[in-house]
């Protein structure tokens, strides 16, 4: 089925892109700050107040550092927001109407994805800060790092579904079989992809490029007002992606061959990872930037070739 000009449009901006991720992204915060609230014997924030703390930065002033360029500095939050959006439509029109998918749409969220880390490199260089060009150097450490095991997790996937390349073609593998986390290599992949994209969010123990207690920020030291406002509202629309992604490829989506109830539990599976995600953000220290590379490039990488051994014997 064709898409109108007007579908595509609503669909980036409306539902399921922009203003729905965004909605939800904040609310997931709400949820990481109110999980982290209890397990530090707290009360935490109210509901609304990720809201509260995105609008109260909107009506601040930006500054852009002296020697800056200011195109690069303000464009790059914008250029990362933009890709958030697209990959969070892509991955749930797919999951909506997996007939709507096209040919290699999983290519292109990786490539999308890659531009959220390289979006912070590239801003922290610009603001020609010292603390932040370090935090620029982490970012691209960790991304070289966790890459090529979020990699090789895809990899299975594929290898286990005979090839298919499409979001909603895998989808709908899922849905006939079984999802892929239910097998020994779907399994290991998942374990694998999880690990990246806790580094990908930037959270403990990988949150090594921004290290507030070292490098007060890092990457975001230098924004301020507006333009930091869209660099966390992109971090929170990321938030629910990175759920998502993991349970459209390893979780066999919201959607549910059943009807009733299995429709809306399917929409509990990303809220379960986060949660995860959450429980090892407060249960564990930061790492060095020379452990977690030491920790991708072993332990999960490793990980990830098995996964995907096991998936060519056909386990």
């Amino acid at each position: 089925m064709n898409m109108s000009v007007g579908w595509v449009f609503f669909y980036l901006l409306v539902f399921p892109g922009f203003f729905f991720t965004s909605v939800v992204g904040l609310l997931y915060t709400w949820i990481d700050r109110k999980v982290t609230a209890r397990i530090q014997f707290r009360v935490g924030p109210p509901l609304l107040q990720p809201f509260y703390d995105f609008f109260k930065l909107l009506g601040k002033d930006t500054f852009v550092p002296e020697g800056a360029p200011r195109s690069i500095f303000l464009g790059a939050p914008l250029v990362g927001l933009a890709s958030v959006s697209v990959i969070s439509t892509v991955l749930l029109v797919s999951n909506m109407f997996p007939q709507q998918a096209f040919a290699g749409d999983l290519i292109v969220v990786l490539y999308l994805f890659v531009f959220v880390p390289i979006i912070l490199i590239i801003g922290a260089s610009a603001s020609s800060n010292p603390i932040s060009a370090l935090g620029a150097s982490r970012e691209m450490s960790l991304y070289l790092a966790y890459e090529l095991p979020l990699l090789f997790a895809l990899a299975t996937i594929i290898v286990k579904s005979g090839g298919l390349l499409k979001i909603g073609d895998l989808l709908q593998w899922q849905w006939a079989n079984h999802p892929f986390l239910y097998s020994a290599s779907g399994a290991i992949a998942f374990v694998s992809a999880f690990l990246c994209m806790q580094a990908k969010l930037g959270f403990v123990p990988f949150d090594i490029a921004e290290a507030e207690q070292e490098i007060m920020g890092g990457t975001i030291l230098e924004y301020s007002g507006p333009a930091l406002a869209v660099l966390k509202l992109t971090k929170a629309m990321l938030y629910f992606t990175a759920s998502i992604f993991l349970t459209v490829f390893f979780w066999g989506g919201f959607r549910s061959p059943r009807h009733g109830w299995y429709h809306i539990l399917g929409w509990l599976k990303p809220v379960a990872i986060i949660v995860l995600i959450i429980l090892i953000k407060n249960t564990n220290p930061r790492l060095r930037i020379d452990q977690a590379l030491r920790f991708f490039w072993s332990i999960v990488l490793t990980l990830s070739i098995v996964g995907f051994i096991l998936a060519a014997v056909g386990l």
